[in-house]
């Protein structure tokens, strides 16, 4: 299980940037969770707050845990035992990660040489099996070629299949559709589908993909934690009013974008900053909006927005 409890992350500078403001998440073993957001909302951020992996004058408070050890109490030792052995990352680029100069049996399969003790030679015997869970065809022949001769989706494949080689209990996926086609995306989607026993949690700005991938979908926005729900029910019945003008906003539903004003530049996001973030481009903003509103629950569906403080 993974628990996030009020994480924030700001990152220490001449102007202050609060990146990640307040994000609570309890992802239950084996669940599926997507965090849709506009580029900068801090999603990103929050999957690299995890790992331990930002830079030194990131501060992140709060607390993380996976299966209830205390992730940024840990030493930079047991994190590169984490990194990998229990939680995975798998980055953004279409497989752009892969080292050009290596075989992808190799990439794939190295996991198990620094997590479990594999020889090269097992790890790469290993990886052929890992590539055809997804469904690559021809996989003994593609672990011994190089990144230039796969597709965009091909890559992220083996992206995904390097991600659980050494079996961790937690998948991270950042953007991982980013610069594919539609058909790419419905590949990446595939073999998300098949990681069938590990806690997913998914960042991404494609809508419909988090639909697919996620059973819950967290909304975010200006750093923080918005809307939390359901997949079907944040989709479909969305309540914070930033989360229905985005689904509005979408082709299929008409593009009927409703919002007003513009939004302040992150730069102003800081802890004394005060009031909803969405406050100057919401049209049913209200006097009590000056006030930054906590995350109400209404029966199982989360929601930051005042609107709904009575039902609490």
């Amino acid at each position: 299980m993974l628990e996030l409890n009020h994480v924030s992350v700001e990152f220490m500078s001449d102007n202050n940037v609060l990146a990640v403001d307040d994000v609570s998440l309890r992802l239950l073993d084996g669940s599926r969770t997507a965090i849709i957001g506009e580029t900068g909302s801090g999603k990103s951020v929050l999957l690299l707050a995890i790992l331990r992996l930002l830079p030194p004058n990131a501060v992140v408070s709060g607390s993380i845990a996976a299966d209830g050890e205390d992730l940024l109490a840990a030493d930079s030792k047991r994190m590169q035992q984490i990194r990998g052995g229990i939680i995975s990352y798998i980055p953004q680029g279409g497989g752009a990660s892969l080292n050009p100069l290596l075989k992808v049996g190799f990439q794939v399969g190295e996991p198990l040489i620094e997590h479990r003790k594999y020889t090269k030679r097992q790890a790469f015997e290993a990886s052929i099996p890992l590539l055809r869970r997804f469904n690559l065809s021809h996989e003994e022949e593609l672990a011994y070629s190089y990144p230039h001769t796969f597709s965009g989706g091909m890559r992220q494949r083996a992206m995904v299949a390097m991600g659980i080689a050494a079996g961790p209990k937690i998948v991270l996926a950042d953007e991982p559709t980013k610069g594919l086609d539609e058909k790419r995306v419905r590949m990446v989607a595939d073999a998300l589908d098949l990681i069938e026993d590990e806690t997913l949690l998914c960042v991404t700005h494609d809508i419909n993909f988090a639909k697919s991938v996620g059973r819950d979908i967290c909304v975010m926005y200006a750093a923080q934690q918005v809307e939390f729900g359901d997949s079907k029910e944040v989709i479909g019945h969305p309540l914070h009013p930033y989360t229905r003008n985005m689904m509005a906003a979408m082709p299929e539903n008409g593009m009927r974008y409703q919002e007003s004003g513009f939004a302040p530049s992150h730069d102003s996001y800081t802890d004394e900053a005060g009031g909803c973030r969405y406050l100057n481009r919401c049209r049913e903003h209200m006097e009590r909006c000056a006030v930054t509103p906590p995350l109400f629950d209404i029966n199982g569906h989360k929601v930051r927005c005042w609107k709904y403080a009575s039902s609490n």
